[in-house]
């Protein structure tokens, strides 16, 4: 059994990416999108001019927080083999209902991957007053090139 990290919100936080479970090598670094191939953090820092991007995790979130964003993910624990969102297996929910009472200026979700919002979708399908939007996964197992994968994810921004 793998248990994803903590929310990164705050009051300020407007936008929440989500993804679905972390992957391996950011469950070894205890950091969201550790992947050295990875464009997350690419993406991120394009979007939000932020340069030059940095190597520490918590100046990456604070990058983040500073624009209104937050990053948690859909799923607070499952069984899977790998990193792949296809294996995972006996899987629970993160409590949206209790984010969503204590950070009411979330008014966007962005999601990382089809996944993600697959797992979140069955659970609470649309709920009023959120804007959704279901992007490109942002992980080497997606093979679309970098600037297909910006482009699609400045819509949200």
């Amino acid at each position: 059994m793998i248990h994803s990290f903590p929310p990164f919100v705050n009051a300020q936080t407007k936008i929440l990416i989500l993804g679905t479970m972390p992957g391996i090598a950011s469950l070894e670094k205890q950091e969201y999108y550790a992947h050295q191939r990875n464009h997350f953090w690419k993406i991120m820092f394009t979007l939000l001019d932020s340069f030059p991007a940095t190597e520490e995790f918590e100046l990456k979130i604070q990058v983040l927080q500073e624009s209104k964003i937050g990053l948690w993910d859909v799923l607070k624990s499952c069984d899977r083999n790998g990193s792949l969102d296809i294996h995972i297996k006996n899987h629970e929910i993160n409590d949206f209902e209790t984010l969503f009472t204590q950070f009411p200026s979330i008014k966007t979700i962005v999601f990382n991957g089809k996944e993600s919002h697959k797992y979140f979708f069955k659970k609470f399908g649309q709920i009023k007053g959120i804007t959704y939007y279901v992007m490109p996964s942002t992980s080497p197992a997606n093979t679309m090139s970098f600037d297909n994968k910006l482009k699609i994810w400045s819509t949200a921004f």
